[in-house]
């Protein structure tokens, strides 16, 4: 019976609290495009209303990620990007579609980190059936390139009602938004996924396109 109680209505009772905790976690996100407009390449570009939706499961449950196709400015669909808090890897399987997976390491002067320069950069390739391992100390975004939806399960360790399921946590995306996305966009030229820098950056110290294509 309380599940037929409005959230708000629930709040007043002391005595379901537990009921509460439970109930505090919403396990579905999306990323509008207005929240995406300050990683775009082009954010004047129109695009689609939801760029990809989430179901976070966490670890035990794994985490659903389906990203819309298409483009945006001629920006292939993608995920906002974003760094780990503390020593933490992922794993993204791969369900259905093609895409590039961009992982990239800071540099960290001093102790500081520094959004704006990357120690080591990285493309790689990935289609349905394939793995791809984030792995600790590197940011990490996934790209649309096929005509299809992109969906992927992970690894990420976000459930219960002390993390959100829109921004968790255990990621930084404060220091992706700082240079409006990673040192490399995914564009369409010509059907090819093509690698463009973003100018934002100032050093690139280390590649790996992994066979994807670069325009300098």
């Amino acid at each position: 019976m309380t599940r037929s109680l409005p959230y708000r209505a629930l709040r007043g009772f002391s005595h379901c609290g537990t009921i509460l905790k439970s109930m505090a976690f919403e396990p579905y996100a999306a990323r509008s495009h207005e929240k995406m407009k300050e990683v775009l390449m082009n954010p004047d570009a129109q695009g689609p209303a939801i760029h990809y939706y989430m179901i976070r499961g966490g670890s035990k449950k794994r985490n659903i990620t389906v990203w819309e196709s298409g483009t945006v400015g001629g920006e292939y669909i993608k995920t906002y990007g974003h760094y780990h808090v503390g020593k933490l890897d992922e794993t993204y399987w791969i369900v259905q579609g093609e895409g590039i997976a961009l992982l990239q390491k800071m540099v960290v002067d001093k102790g500081v980190p520094q959004p704006d320069k990357v120690e080591e950069f990285k493309a790689v390739r990935v289609k349905a059936g394939d793995s791809v391992y984030m792995q600790s100390g590197y940011g990490h975004l996934v790209v649309n390139t096929g005509a299809e939806w992109l969906v992927t399960a992970d690894d990420s360790p976000v459930e219960g009602a002390g993390d959100s399921a829109s921004m968790p946590g255990h990621a930084d995306y404060e220091m992706v938004k700082q240079v409006r996305g990673f040192a490399y966009y995914v564009v369409d030229r010509g059907g090819v996924p093509t690698l463009i820098p973003n100018p934002l950056y100032k050093e690139v110290q280390k590649t790996d396109f992994g066979g994807v294509a670069v325009e300098q």
